[in-house]
């Protein structure tokens, strides 16, 4: 990283353990969508060149890297996680100045990030194998896991921490080099993360990072004959494209894809809790998590009581820059992403639904230079809406009202996702019907939609994911691969 004026860096790739331009000397800025005049800083746009360079790089690593103990690879991810819980603040600052989330959230997510590294350190002193009995007497077999190689990683932008952390630090421990592309907007952070991995000694060539467009860089790591994996966070489009393009050539991959993740409200629910959750799952980081609660399904008799008292909750939100303590809620991540909410929020009033509160840009001098949208409510809305069918990705939740748990279930799983899904009840039958007859990875009960444990494995149904799962112990099933062995004195 080079300083070329005075609170304006220009962050470079990371490959082979060098800091270096790309080679097409071009940068993109990056853009506080709090205050849209701030550039946090410069980052690469990187060209084939400088994949190749990272890939190659990646390639000559994990010779040497796979033949590391996993206790040796895991010291290295407890070094990275000590100089990330020293950078907590310093990172956390640039998330919020970088993407909107607030200042608590960052620090949050970093933390995350710093346990995660944590407990991938640890499982390189886990079993990677099992004894199987032959039919042959004399014979041993068994099995062990081995790496895939080189793995791309690419990462959208609103966890610019946890996600890219999540997905390197499975791959390392198992002993797989990394070539990782940040999402664009959140590259300067992705950059702070990466500087722990180099500040904490990981050799050359096993984390590299390539910064660029989608097109250009992600398609060429799904597509690049040198990668043996590739894990993607991101849309379905652009996920799907990643798949058939990884598939065409033979290459591994792991997709996740998003959500249109419902909450259903029983008459038995305790109410203030439901709100609250359903706030916290739908509104905070501006709605945008994959996980994020979408949908809210209220059964008719607690619907007008649940309503008042979300209103009156949605109303009190503080919308800000997300670095004052009072603030709930910050701006979307960049004006393509206000642009696209705007948008589904105009579509959501030509076709019928009605608009309760929000739906618009904020008022006051202190906001209208960033990308700030007001939570949004809406209601009377069917499942042949296109707010109750596609992902939104911002603060908008569409109340639904049903008469039955039966008719809840059939209209949550009413769409082509199926990450996240959660119900408020304190009826036994209810939530063992729930958890028996939802379409989603993650079931929550009386807790929001957003959030899993970071020991838990994770993934969705239907187009949320390509049915894989990440984190937790199940991160291994995606990087590495199973050798069978057998040995006959």
């Amino acid at each position: 990283m080079t300083t070329q004026a005075q609170q304006t860096v220009t962050y470079r790739n990371y490959v082979n353990g060098e800091w270096v331009a790309a080679s097409t000397q071009q940068l993109d800025a990056s853009i506080n969508p709090a205050n849209k005049s701030e550039i946090v800083g410069y980052v690469q746009k990187s060209g084939k060149e400088d994949l190749d360079r990272a890939v190659q790089a990646a390639k000559s690593a994990q010779i040497g890297w796979r033949k590391l103990s996993g206790a040796t690879r895991g010291d290295y991810l407890y070094k990275v996680a000590d100089i990330l819980e020293k950078r907590t603040d310093e990172i956390a600052e640039t998330m919020t100045r970088e993407m909107g989330k607030t200042l608590p959230e960052a620090k949050g997510e970093t933390a995350r990030g710093v346990a995660i590294l944590r407990y991938y350190a640890g499982e390189g002193m886990r079993e990677i194998g099992n004894v199987i009995p032959s039919t042959d007497s004399e014979a041993l077999m068994f099995t062990t896991r081995v790496p895939l190689g080189v793995v791309g990683v690419i990462t959208p932008w609103n966890f610019p921490v946890a996600i890219p952390v999540w997905k390197i630090a499975p791959a390392l421990i198992y002993g797989n080099t990394v070539v990782f592309k940040p999402a664009q907007e959140t590259a300067v952070t992705a950059a702070k993360v990466i500087q722990c991995f180099a500040e904490a000694g990981v050799p050359a060539g096993v984390v590299n990072m390539v910064m660029g467009d989608g097109p250009v860089i992600g398609h060429g790591i799904a597509a690049h004959p040198g990668i043996d994996g590739v894990t993607f966070t991101g849309s379905e489009q652009v996920g799907k494209s990643v798949g058939q393009t990884a598939l065409a050539r033979g290459a591994k991959y792991q997709l996740e894809m998003g959500g249109k993740n419902p909450v259903i409200v029983l008459a038995d629910a305790d109410l203030d809790q439901a709100v609250e959750a359903t706030i916290i799952g739908g509104l905070r980081s501006t709605g945008q998590k994959c996980t994020a609660t979408s949908r809210v399904i209220v059964e008719r008799a607690v619907y007008e009581p649940f309503k008042e008292k979300l209103l009156a909750r949605v109303n009190e939100l503080k919308i800000g820059d997300g670095r004052e303590k009072e603030t709930w809620m910050g701006p979307c991540a960049s004006e393509k992403q206000l642009r696209t909410v705007l948008h589904y929020i105009e579509k959501g009033v030509e076709e019928g639904a009605t608009l309760l509160c929000g739906g618009k840009q904020p008022d006051g001098e202190a906001l209208k230079n960033g990308f700030y949208v007001e939570p949004t409510v809406f209601e009377h809305v069917n499942s042949g809406m296109t707010i109750a069918q596609e992902e939104i990705f911002g603060p908008v939740l569409a109340l639904m009202k049903v008469d039955s748990l039966e008719e809840a279930i059939e209209l949550a799983n009413d769409v082509e996702y199926g990450l996240s899904a959660s119900i408020f009840t304190k009826n036994i039958g209810h939530i063992l019907a729930f958890i028996q007859d939802i379409d989603a990875g993650l079931v929550r009960i009386n807790a929001e939609t957003a959030g899993v444990e970071l020991q838990a494995p994770f993934g969705g149904m239907k187009q949320s994911s390509s049915h894989s799962r990440e984190q937790g112990r199940a991160a291994i099933e995606f990087f590495t691969a199973v050798k069978t062995v057998f040995i006959k004195p």
